[in-house]
């Protein structure tokens, strides 16, 4: 199957942001793809605030703005723990948001 590990050989077809080693449901693998890529724009965009702020506190007059930087770096870094969280939530239910609602209600 294109895009699934042989796990047992333990070799890939290379393709990003798919589960290795296990076997998904297309729509689930789909949910498992928009989560990685959410969490790596997480971080590119969490270090590009940080350099933007450092870049920024070079500069006197830019200081409040390098400060505003970090503190959305920093946002942005706790949003990665938040993502892989819901991540696991919706891959234990099997990728059925519903019933991850339905259980944090409960």
């Amino acid at each position: 199957m294109a895009g699934v590990d042989d796990t047992r050989s333990g070799k890939s077809d290379g393709r990003l942001f798919e589960p290795h080693g296990t076997t998904m449901p297309p729509r689930q693998r789909r949910l498992y793809a928009a989560f990685e890529i959410a969490y790596t724009l997480a971080e590119f965009s969490a270090a590009t605030a940080f350099i933007a702020g450092s870049v920024l506190f070079f500069y006197p007059d830019l200081e409040t703005a390098g400060t505003w930087m970090f503190l959305i770096g920093s946002v942005l870094f706790a949003l990665k723990p938040t993502l892989r969280l819901v991540k696991e939530l919706v891959m234990v239910s099997g990728g059925d948001l519903t019933e991850v609602a339905r259980r944090a209600k409960s």
